[in-house]
């Protein structure tokens, strides 16, 4: 058997450990398919004496995680630091500089900085892979990259976030508001203190990115991907979108138009029970992918957590220790094609809006005519009893129109003194 893969772990928090636990747990099976050890011999984290679960015995430990990527006897760096620059950057910049191989499990880190890390780590002959960046546990970079290499991916559509899916979810099954369904995920541990980066979808657009690259051969354009959150997605619009078939997923949608732009988008939406996304529930993500000659795929699984995301860590160490070897985003750095990006004025579709109006005669006649003068055709509307405030919610599902239409029909109708509170609008992809 060929000498053991020597790896050093930056990061020892809940992804770390688990690594730790998994190359423990699996040495055998994992020398076996990869016909070589992989031994850890060395740990860097900011707490020494934090009880994780897992013995530190043996192994080298540097206070500095950078010092590590420098210092330690090791082939591969594994960062699971965390954060677009600092320790992160340093720590995966250092490594490649001394041409060790580099896994990490860092979005923010490749959404922002990876092309160049990519273009540093093919100079030096060395990996940078990232399975465990997208998805936890579910192997779709390698998918793309891989599995479906001979396609030409025509879109891209993912549940990219467990905390919001898991927020969704209960509020449709329990009926309750999205402040206490968060609180609630805060106190299970699916969400952070502070929840900022998953509710507001940012999570969901830096992995959305990396899959862009991967499925399209492109570089990295985090600064393109539309961006919202779930904060404004009440118990109302769940029940209003159950009642006319639908459910709300935060998706990230990333697809090349029949010019040849691609277009990248986060945002909630409804979907119908149709599609296969509708039924992910939970923490659980799920990509579909579409290509010319696979056609589509589906990839499902835990999307975070300790042992899904050393899963693929672990995925990644066992390609190195293999001697399998491909450029981080499926071709060389240098041979990524920009791409025109296709801002959100170019989507094209079905529009669920919900408005808060005073109950009384002629109201509904300035709606229609505000769509009417946009062109925008009404598909159904429906209109629930008034409130003791004398206001009442009108729900409308149009035909497919143009995005700019829809916004202009919506910025009129907030010029009406009817209005009692903004529009709530929501994309309808009807993907089935």
């Amino acid at each position: 058997m060929a000498a053991p893969l020597k790896i050093a772990i930056a990061g020892l928090g809940t992804v770390g450990a688990g690594v730790l636990k998994l190359l423990a747990a699996n040495q055998a099976l994992i020398s076996a398919r990869c016909g070589r050890e992989i031994k850890v011999t060395a740990v860097s984290a900011r707490d020494k004496g934090k009880d994780r679960g897992v013995s530190l015995d043996g192994l080298r430990w540097f206070d500095k995680a950078v010092d590590l990527a420098k210092e330690a006897d090791a082939d591969v760096i594994v960062e699971l630091i965390g954060g677009s620059d600092g320790d992160a950057k340093a720590v995966v910049e250092a490594a490649l500089a001394r041409k060790r191989h580099v896994v990490t499990a860092n979005k923010a880190l490749l959404a922002h900085h990876g092309v160049a890390l990519a273009k540093t780590a093919e100079a030096a002959g060395v990996s940078l892979a990232f399975e465990a960046a997208v998805a936890g546990g579910i192997p779709i970079v390698k998918a793309l990259r891989e599995g479906l290499a001979g396609n030409a991916i025509s879109r891209i559509t993912g549940i990219l976030n467990g905390t919001c899916n898991y927020i969704l979810s209960t509020m449709r099954a329990t009926g309750r508001d999205f402040a206490d369904v968060l609180k609630e995920a805060q106190d299970l541990g699916y969400a952070e203190a502070d929840p900022s980066f998953d509710i507001d979808g940012v999570d969901a657009a830096h992995k959305l990115a990396l899959l862009t690259s991967v499925a399209f051969g492109t570089p990295v354009d985090i600064e393109t991907v539309h961006v919202e959150g779930i904060r404004h997605v009440s118990s109302i619009d769940i029940k209003y979108a159950d009642e006319f078939g639908y459910r709300i997923k935060l998706l990230g949608v990333a697809e090349r138009l029949a010019n040849g732009a691609i277009m990248q988008r986060v945002y909630p939406c409804l979907i119908t029970p149709a599609s296969p996304l509708a039924a992910v529930e939970g923490v659980f993500n799920a990509v579909l992918a579409e290509g010319d000659f696979v056609g589509r795929s589906m990839y499902e699984g835990r999307g975070a957590g300790a042992g899904p995301t050393a899963s693929a860590v672990v995925s990644d160490l066992m390609d190195i220790a293999g001697g399998r070897r491909v450029p981080t985003f499926g071709i060389p750095a240098a041979s990524l094609r920009t791409l025109p990006a296709a801002p959100l004025d170019q989507h094209v579709g079905e529009y669920y809006v919900r408005l808060l109006v005073a109950d009384r005669p002629g109201v509904f006649a300035d709606v229609a005519g505000a769509f009417r003068d946009e062109a925008v055709s009404m598909e159904s509307v429906l209109q629930r009893g008034r409130n003791a405030d004398a206001k009442v919610n009108v729900v409308i599902i149009t035909h497919e129109a143009p995005e700019p239409a829809v916004l202009r029909a919506l910025k009129r109708l907030q010029a009406n003194a009817a209005l009692q509170e903004p529009p709530h609008m929501m994309r309808i992809e009807n993907q089935k």
